[in-house]
């Protein structure tokens, strides 16, 4: 028997017994061991997203496990396997995945929000999302592998170099991570946040840290640089006013990689954009090379799992942890799904 928990609704979980889906063919049937809590999980739990989430659902995308059962046709994989899953299922057939860019493919079911999730027991799901984890990569640790390859790809268009100085502008979870993957590229790293807790994380990583309210954060950038601008601004806080502070600190030709989801339209300052023929960078989760380098960079401790994973819940506390990781005072909540250790 697995064991689910089901978003039913206003910010409520249910967790009970389900029936375990045998994998079909092409498909595999994971052991979850873990899985993470992201902000497109609590805009799920607070009922931001009930026109798109099936209710009851199961939910969650960040996980670890290992292969308990494979479906006919499965190959390249053995039961027992450690494996996390890049959560995308694109059509193929739109002008998107036709040029190249299924991951941002127009009709992009996303695995755990569009379609059942990772937050249970046992999870069957298509064997062409299995991406290998090492051996010896813990699984507590193996669970942040898809907010990291958030980072990996946000950085990886935003094209910063050895050398270069970004700015990232909001510390929660994705902004730490782009923060260490940016410094993984040799790059000179500020990182602006209000919140002293998340400050104080920041800089355990080793992060230089900056309090937008105490500090002129253009001067400091203006000096830090010798004048220049930084060259790349990550807004990851989703608000106005980190529109705003971006393209002020941006060198000539530099480039705002628009990492946070904006619900409404920001005012952005055109007349610095062209001014100075500054870049807006969009981007959108990821693609397989980001997730291989994900799996590179938490191996090797490059990116310090062990430090932004604040609390490791049972599955049948997952109501609390949603109300835990909404006060603001936790980096990364798991859920121990007990499939798999």
């Amino acid at each position: 028997m697995n064991r689910s928990a089901h978003y039913v609704g206003d910010n409520t979980f249910v967790v009970e017994g389900t029936a375990t889906v045998p994998p079909g063919p092409g498909q595999v049937r994971i052991d979850v061991a873990y899985t993470g809590i992201c902000g497109t999980d609590l805009h799920i739990a607070h009922g931001a997203m009930d026109q798109r989430v099936r209710v009851p659902a199961v939910i969650g995308h960040e996980m670890s496990g290992r292969i308990a059962e494979m479906g006919p046709g499965v190959e390249g994989h053995r039961v027992g396997d450690p494996v996390t899953v890049m959560p995308l299922d694109w059509c193929g057939g739109c002008a998107a995945c036709r040029a190249g860019h299924t991951h941002i493919c127009h009709r992009l079911t996303f695995i755990g929000i569009d379609s059942p999730g990772a937050m249970q027991r046992s999870w069957t799901v298509p064997a062409r999302i299995l991406v290998p984890l090492p051996e010896d990569l813990p699984l507590t640790h193996a669970a942040l592998i898809e907010p990291t390859a958030v980072a990996v790809h946000d950085v990886r268009r935003s094209r910063l170099t050895a050398g270069e100085h970004a700015v990232v502008i909001g510390a929660g979870p994705v902004g730490l991570l782009i923060g260490t993957v940016a410094r993984a590229t040799g790059a000179e790293v500020t990182v602006l946040e209000l919140d002293p807790r998340r400050r104080e994380l920041a800089t355990e990583l080793g992060l230089h840290t900056v309090d937008p309210a105490t500090v002129d954060v253009a001067r400091h950038v203006h000096e830090t640089t010798g004048g220049a601008g930084a060259a790349v601004v990550f807004e990851v806080s989703g608000s106005a006013a980190g529109v705003r502070t971006a393209t002020d600190l941006l060198a000539a030709r530099g480039r705002l990689v628009v990492v946070a989801i904006h619900p409404t339209p920001r005012e952005v300052d055109l007349h610095r954009v062209f001014w100075r023929e500054l870049e807006v960078i969009g981007v959108r989760v990821y693609e397989r090379a980001d997730y291989t380098e994900a799996v590179r960079l938490v191996h090797a401790g490059q990116v310090p799992a062990a430090q932004l994973i604040t609390r490791i819940v049972p599955l049948a506390e997952v109501s609390e942890a949603f109300r835990a990781l909404a006060t603001g005072g936790e980096v990364k909540i798991l859920v121990d799904c007990g499939g798999a250790t």
